[in-house]
Formats: C-alpha cells, structure tokens, sequence
C-alpha cells in the first residue's frame, strides 16, 4: 500500500481508508511522490522495502539519458554503520540473483556496492555528509535516519540530507525515501512529520505501528515490551515520538560560548587553574581531560585533551600529568571509574585524584545556567560542541529526571568540561580587602589545603582581579 501510493498507482476502496488511516489525508497525489519519510515501528519491513525500492529503480526504470559520457547513476542506501548498511545489500543481492529476469544484469559485486550493466551502481554508505558529495544520484534511500549519530555534526541527520538533494537536483525523477523508527521529537524526521504529516503536501510522510505494517509479529511480544517500558514501546512498536526524551542543550546557546579561533589557552601565572578528567581502559570510551580558572564572573576553558581507543591508559595519565604540571596543578578531579586505579596512576606522577561529588546528570544540570547566560567561556572544539548538543533529558517512570548522551553516542569530552566549569564555578571568589599602604594582620583561607593563613602586615595585594581593571580597582580602594 505505501509502495502504491509512493509510485502513484490507483486505489480501492479499502486501500484509501488504509492510506488516511496512515497519512490523515483525504487522497494520495495521483503522480506519486519524490519525497517520502516512513515513521513505522521496529521489525515494520522498511530495511526490506528500501532494498525492493533500490533494486526496481535500478532495473525497471531508464536513467541513461540523463548521462554523460562514462558517467554512473548510484542508487544510495544510507545507514547509521557499516553493518547495518550491508544488510540492506544482501536484500538487493538477493532480490537480484533470484530474479531470472535481473540477474543478468549483475556486473560486478563488491563489499559495498552491486554495479549493474546498465549503468547504474546500488551502493550503500554510512551516515556522513561528507562522503556522499559527488554523485549522480537517481534515489537516496535512508535507513534509521532517526538514530544516525557522528561526531563530526551536532545535527548529521539534517547536513546529509542538505548534502544529497543536490545529488538528485539533476535527475528530475529522482527519489528521496527516509525509513526509521521514530525516536525524539528533533532532527529532520520530526521536522518533516511536524510539518507534512496530515496536510496536502509534495512530501509524503506515512506513520504506523508494526502491527498495521506487519501483522505476523506476536502481538504478544509487543504487549510485554508495553508494560516493562510504556514510553519506549510506544516509539518502538506504535511509532509515536518520545515525549520523555528532549535536547538538552540547544545549539546556538554552545555557539554563543564558543571563542572562534581559540583551541588552547597558554598557562599564565595570574590565574589558579582547575582540573577534571573522564578516565577510560582504552578499549571503547575516550580518556579525557579538562583544564580552566575563573576570570571575575566568567569560567574560562583554557585547555581539553583527548585520546580515543585503543591506548594505554598509563601513558595518558603519564602525558595528562605533564600537561597539567605546566598550568601548575597537583590534583585532578574524576568519577568513580575503575575505583582505585585512577588515584594510583596520577599519585606516581604527584598527582592527587579526588572523587567528584556529583554523578555526570548533576554536573550537566549546572553547566547548563553557565552556558545560556554566557559565562562560560569554551574552546573551538567541535567534537566537545557536538557532545554538549547531543545530550539528552529524559523522564523516568518515577518522574525523575536524568541527562545523558543519546544511544550510540558519546559525551566523554562533555562530561569533564561540564566538570570543570562547574567546579570551578561552585568555587567561592575571594578578594582580600584592606585600606592600601600597610594593614594589620589579614586571615584568609588556603584554597588548596583549607587551612587558614595569617598574613602578617604587609601591603595589601589584590586577586582575582582582571587585569585590565587593577589600576582602577586599586585607585578606588
């Protein structure tokens, strides 16, 4: 029925009422669209459907004649990874070789891509904007755009798109198909249900549970998937958007933080620098490390290392510990991970490692206030950018909130920069007072050990002061 209302092809009856129930439209657009957004449950059929369509439009139709002279057509077939790309392959290896009529066609197979003697080449590519430029594309079938995720682009979903409609300008019947589960109420999956669903539109969207798409999954599989998680079967199984899960942090308010052009900010002696790690055993998350002070009332990220997998963790704290003796700090902050290992390693190289008080949902509950009201100062890193964007809230059964990063992704680097910024935002700014000249004995607190010290008279210095305001804060004193 959506292959049928797809290709513009005539309906009953009972068709109708099916294609209205799916689209909360009166009638389908008797020329067919070039544009379509599945939003069906899992196990709904839409892997096998993006082969089907991949291989009629490569087989039936003619494209030749929008050719030039030893110019290919691709028939693109995206996926969130490589494995999930091949198994949409080997449906159209299949549907090929076991079409008498098709399998002559086959040309030549490789790993990622069927070359037929028509010129035209099915081939599949992982979700990344900058490896689908270039093409000829006669369709562009995307698998699960809902769950894409890189950590090049905070919004992969949309830049891929942007990048392949000029790929399929240029063929007039060319066809764009988004097939995924529905996930959170962002991306370009719900910008285009939130603008096209039930309205007479040239972009068709088409929503349905797996039950209405495939009727041969137990019904009683989805029952028990309802009672142990309502709200995840409810996008699983009846395509509804989560309405538990939102963005956390928008992208403009990182953008507004960021200073352009700044990747690292040299040690200066002025400032007391602040440190907090997200340590790793090497093998899947990134080891990761955060360094800034305070200026007045903004908190500076002055510098952010990471390493990814595979690695030694040794020689990380070893290059870690370096770093951190030229902005002058003896101890790092860090999560519970791998209990006492972390303390041992930065105590050989005089390091001391403290556990953070707050669990990573708390830490990004207070970087968020820093963030919308500018005072945070961050890097030019766009991996860091891409984390903070990625992070999610989500609303438990209990009604208790949590914020992380989304599944598949990643937030190591959003994890110790929301560490140190709040760390060294919940320390108390402290400015030594006194009439200038020579003063009686001043007692103030050791910020490192805690101890109180008593300074014996002496002219009067002032700290935490910027700069450029000393003279006048000086004079005023």
């Amino acid at each position: 029925m959506f292959l049928a209302t797809l290709f513009g092809l005539p309906l009953d009856v009972d068709q109708l009422a099916l294609f209205q129930q799916c689209t909360a439209r009166t009638a389908p657009d008797p020329n067919g669209y070039r544009e379509a957004d599945l939003v069906i449950g899992r196990r709904g059929g839409k892997s096998f459907t993006l082969a089907l369509v991949a291989v009629y439009l490569a087989t039936i139709r003619t494209w030749t004649h929008y050719l030039a002279v030893g110019e290919r057509c691709t028939v693109m077939v995206i996926a969130a990874d490589r494995k999930q790309a091949r198994t949409i392959l080997r449906y159209a290896k299949g549907l090929l070789s076991e079409t008498p009529m098709l399998k002559p066609l086959i040309e030549n197979e490789r790993a990622e891509a069927i070359d037929l003697s028509n010129r035209i080449t099915i081939e599949v590519h992982t979700a990344s904007y900058r490896s689908i430029r270039g093409y000829t594309i006669v369709a562009a079938l995307c698998d699960e755009a809902a769950f894409w995720r890189s950590e090049e682009s905070a919004n992969p979903d949309i830049e891929i798109l942007n990048a392949l409609r000029p790929g399929l300008a240029s063929i007039p019947d060319g066809l764009l198909l988004i097939a995924s589960s529905p996930y959170a109420r962002k991306g370009a999956l719900w910008t285009a249900y939130r603008k096209h669903f039930g309205k007479d539109s040239p972009i068709l969207v088409w929503q349905a549970p797996t039950q209405v798409m495939n009727p041969t999954i137990p019904q009683s599989v989805i029952d028990l998937a309802y009672e142990e998680d309502p709200a995840s079967a409810a996008a699983e199984y009846g395509a509804d958007f989560r309405s538990d899960i939102e963005s956390y942090i928008n992208l403009d308010v990182v953008q507004a933080c960021i200073s352009l052009g700044v990747f690292e900010r040299a040690p200066q002696t002025r400032w007391r620098y602040i440190a907090f790690t997200d340590p790793s055993g090497g093998s899947n998350d990134s080891f990761t490390l955060a360094i800034a002070h305070r200026d007045s009332d903004r908190f500076v990220l002055d510098a952010v290392r990471e390493v990814r997998p595979p690695f030694s963790p040794e020689s990380v704290v070893d290059e870690f510990a370096r770093l951190l003796r030229t902005y002058g700090i003896s101890r790092v902050t860090g999560d519970r991970y791998a209990g006492e290992w972390p303390r041992e390693q930065f105590r050989k190289h005089g390091i001391a490692y403290e556990i953070s008080a707050k669990p990573k949902s708390d830490l990004y509950r207070d970087l968020l206030p820093l963030l919308n009201s500018r005072r945070a100062d961050l890097l030019d890193n766009s991996r860091l950018a891409t984390q903070l964007v990625g992070l999610e809230r989500r609303t438990a059964r209990g009604g208790r909130d949590s914020i992380d990063h989304s599944p598949g992704g990643h937030d190591d680097l959003a994890n110790c920069v929301a560490g140190v910024l709040t760390t060294v935002a919940g320390r108390q700014r402290k400015v030594r007072t006194g009439s200038c000249g020579y003063g009686g004995p001043v007692t103030e607190t050791d910020p490192r050990t805690g101890r109180p010290i008593n300074h014996q008279p002496t002219r009067i210095k002032w700290v935490n002061v910027r700069e450029a305001d000393a003279p006048a804060a000086r004079g005023a004193n």
